[in-house]
């Protein structure tokens, strides 16, 4: 496992008990983990974003902090709130954090998580132009959120 995926399970970890909302100290983190602390920016900067449902807020300093909270919402504005943040092009890899991320927040099953991961792999774009495939991969991946409301 990399160690940005497990930086990213450790804080969901501490979110999921602290009902949504965790507080950490970078540095700290960083030497639990055995990581430096630009690691631990770098996961917070790629899969905690207002997109994926997370509000980061940091203080520099001292006694500063990293505070994320998980957005709350109701499943459909969750869904549309997802939707409208795509754009014109979906990277696989961001495709994937927003499907692991609807998920842990119980938007969408793990059975249709499966379906739409293999309908937007890069498997399933094989015969297109690796120019056009993340076009391609957010207008399925729309449309296939869009089934889900």
């Amino acid at each position: 496992m990399k160690m940005s995926d497990i930086v990213a399970q450790y804080i969901l970890h501490v979110l999921e008990e602290s009902d949504g909302n965790a507080e950490i100290q970078r540095n700290e983190l960083a030497g639990e983990l055995g990581c430096v602390p630009s690691q631990i920016n770098y996961v917070i900067t790629s899969r905690f974003t207002p997109e994926q449902g997370y509000i980061v807020e940091s203080r520099r300093g001292g006694g500063g902090y990293i505070r994320i909270t998980r957005v709350k919402m109701d499943q459909g504005n969750a869904m549309m709130h997802i939707i409208n943040s795509v754009g014109e092009k979906l990277d696989k890899a961001t495709a994937r954090a927003m499907l692991v991320n609807m998920q842990h927040q119980k938007i969408l099953s793990p059975e249709n998580a499966r379906l739409i991961s293999a309908a937007i792999s890069d498997r399933a774009y094989q015969c297109v132009p690796p120019q056009i495939r993340d076009h391609l991969r957010a207008a399925v991946f729309k449309n296939m959120l869009l089934t889900q409301i």
